[in-house]
Parts: structure tokens; C-alpha cells; sequence
């Protein structure tokens, strides 16, 4: 890789810590060329980019930045390495999981989800359990809804029930009129 090349790796990189809230760093040696890219393909679907770094370069992306987290996260960066970049926190560690079904890499470094980071895989089970900003506000949503729907209900009910009385006391007074 020439000067350049790494140069605009590094400015890739930079871009790509900016603009994602949630990364994970991977370490996905050991996995045969074929497993790498069926691990690819199944980020893809899921709108994950997935790519393999350079430790050294990945360092320099992270030197550029004065966030306390991207310099915890430099102790991670030993070996081979892998970087998730999602939209959704838990999104990658979805995948992991699904993919070590089979296989038993890739293992997360770390992972950074807005400004908390995660080092080490035992927390594959927490991440995948985080719950994606669209889904905390269909949550919200719902509850929000739930007592305004049982207020509407219980009118409803009433209402049913009220009209049946009106309309029964009616007929009584009709036929009680003949």
C-alpha cells in the first residue's frame, strides 16, 4: 500500500467514525476467505458495512479525534481486525451472533455505541439485546397509547351497554302502554 493509499484509507476511516454513532471492531482471523465473505454478504443485506483494517491505520483515525472513547478504544487494536459500521446499535452484534451459529469468529474487540464502549466479547449477549431507537420509540408509543385505548374501549363498552338499556326500558314502556 503506497503513502497515499494509506493516506486516504486513514481519511476513509476518519469519515466513517464521524458519521456512524455505532461501530464495532472485530477480530475475524482464522475465518477462510469463503466465511469472510459470506459474513460480508449478510452485513450487506442488513446495511452494515463491513471492512478489514490495518491496526496502525485505524490507530491514526482514531489519534485525529479528541473523544476519550476512540483512545480507550486504541488497547483493542492487536491483530487482525474488522470494523461493523450500522445505523442500528445492535444490528452487528445480531449478525455476529447469527453467524457464529457456525462459525466461531468473528469475536468483538470492542464495540461503540454512541459514546459508551464495550470491550470483549462477552458482551455479545448485551449488545444484541440493545434495543434500536426506532424500536424504544414504538415502545414508547405503545404506552403512550395503551390508556387512551382503554378509555376509548370502556366508552365504547359503555356506550353499547347504555344504548341496550335506553332501548330496553323504551320497549317496556311500550308494551307496558298497550
Amino acid at each position: 500500500m503506497t503513502f497515499e493509499e494509506k493516506k486516504e484509507t486513514v481519511e476513509e476511516l476518519k469519515n466513517k467514525f464521524r458519521e456512524h454513532n455505532f461501530f464495532y471492531i472485530l477480530d475475524s482471523s482464522e475465518l477462510s476467505v469463503a466465511e469472510v465473505n459470506k459474513l460480508r454478504s449478510m452485513c450487506y443485506e442488513k446495511g452494515i458495512h463491513f471492512q478489514v483494517a490495518k491496526n496502525t491505520l485505524v490507530q491514526k483515525a482514531f489519534n485525529s479525534f479528541d473523544d476519550e472513547h476512540f483512545h480507550n478504544l486504541s488497547k483493542v487494536l492487536q491483530g487482525p481486525t474488522s470494523l461493523m459500521f450500522s445505523e442500528v446499535s445492535n444490528l452487528p452484534a445480531k449478525v455476529v451472533k447469527e453467524f457464529r451459529k457456525e462459525h466461531d469468529k468473528p469475536v468483538i474487540k470492542a464495540a461503540c455505541i454512541e459514546n459508551d464502549v464495550y470491550v470483549g466479547d462477552e458482551n455479545l449477549e448485551q449488545l444484541s439485546a440493545l434495543k434500536s431507537k426506532e424500536e424504544l420509540i414504538g415502545e414508547i408509543i405503545s404506552l403512550l397509547q395503551s390508556p387512551t385505548k382503554n378509555v376509548i374501549s370502556a366508552l365504547q363498552s359503555s356506550g353499547h351497554k347504555l344504548s341496550g338499556i335506553i332501548k330496553t326500558l323504551s320497549e317496556r314502556s311500550e308494551n307496558q302502554g298497550e
